[in-house]
């Protein structure tokens, strides 16, 4: 039996709004080694990378310009339950498949894999099966949302691999520190990671309900203060983070929830992000880009080992003294 013509599954991938992503391809090769830099200069308190110069993060208009999904709509998510999934995938799929674990099925992906990246769940195939509607969810935030999660995961001593898009988060570094990528022999184009990649046609879609919390952290005063620079604002000292140890410790085991109600809270704020838009002292020339205590004070409270050793041993003594 021969697939729906191609015109058909672009107009069906254009609703969805996963035309770009779709034709991303998984052809670049990841940098261990990048990745595993960049992992120890995150830090879970900010959800933001520490370097010499400052903190910086991957943000919503990053997510956008790098796979070309959209940020806007409505906050993906829903109730976790056990479900009979052999008969969710005759009813998806039109065909029962002999190896189905735990509601997973073999199927690639690499927007928001699993550790084997070869495993997609059935209850986020349940999301696409009205198109129109599909397009109406803010599947970029939710990616980015899962990468936070698990860059703040692989942060921990005991773990060795990490998920989530580890392409966006190597196509970021590379765009936005140039000495960092590879040579390329053709120009930019959208979305910005066709650049690193080769092209192909098809892609797998894994997501988590319950992440929402962490991409809304974005959102609040306390975590966009510690990245103005980004926006074109003057960074200041910013304001003590939000402690999200707890929230970490959640994810899709923790079946029979109703997400919504859970965190009816802060899909309210994700539904009027528009008015927590920051407003503060633009950057008018970049030597001032900075207020003149910040980096003093990111000098004692940044990852001890970017800075220099007078500088960690005087961390040491700010702290012991504390």
């Amino acid at each position: 039996m021969s697939g729906p013509p191609s015109s058909l599954i672009e107009n069906y991938l254009r609703e969805a709004g996963f035309w770009h992503a779709a034709t991303i391809g998984r052809g670049c090769k990841l940098d261990p080694k990048l990745i595993n830099a960049l992992i120890e200069r995150w830090r879970p308190e900010t959800h933001t990378f520490h370097l010499p110069c400052g903190e910086c993060t991957i943000t919503l208009e990053d997510i956008q310009l790098q796979l070309g999904l959209s940020v806007d709509g409505f906050a993906l998510t829903g109730s976790v339950q056990s479900s009979d999934w052999e008969a969710i995938c005759c009813d998806l799929l039109s065909v029962i498949l002999n190896n189905i674990y735990g509601g997973r099925i073999e199927m690639a992906g690499y927007l928001m894999p699993d550790l084997s990246r070869n495993f997609v769940h059935l209850r986020w195939l349940l999301k696409l099966v009205d198109f129109r509607a599909a397009g109406e969810l803010s599947w970029g935030s939710v990616v980015l949302a899962t990468l936070y999660r698990e860059i703040c995961r692989a942060t921990r001593s005991n773990k060795a691999k990490i998920r989530g898009c580890l392409l966006l988060l190597q196509s970021w570094a590379q765009f936005r520190f140039p000495f960092l990528c590879p040579r390329a022999n053709h120009p930019y184009t959208f979305p910005l990671i066709t650049r690193w990649n080769h092209p192909a046609s098809y892609i797998g879609i894994p997501t988590a309900f319950e992440d929402i919390r962490l991409l809304l952290d974005q959102w609040s005063e306390a975590q966009m203060d510690t990245v103005l620079r980004q926006f074109g604002f003057q960074q200041p000292i910013p304001k003590e983070p939000e402690v999200l140890d707890e929230q970490l410790k959640i994810d899709l085991q923790l079946t029979n929830t109703n997400w919504p109600l859970f965190w009816s809270e802060y899909i309210k704020f994700w539904e009027n992000q528009y008015d927590h838009i920051p407003d503060r002292e633009p950057i008018i020339v970049l030597e001032l880009v900075c207020t003149p205590d910040y980096m003093p004070w990111f000098k004692i409270h940044g990852k001890p080992y970017l800075l220099l050793e007078q500088q960690r041993r005087r961390q040491i003594r700010v702290e012991r003294e504390r």
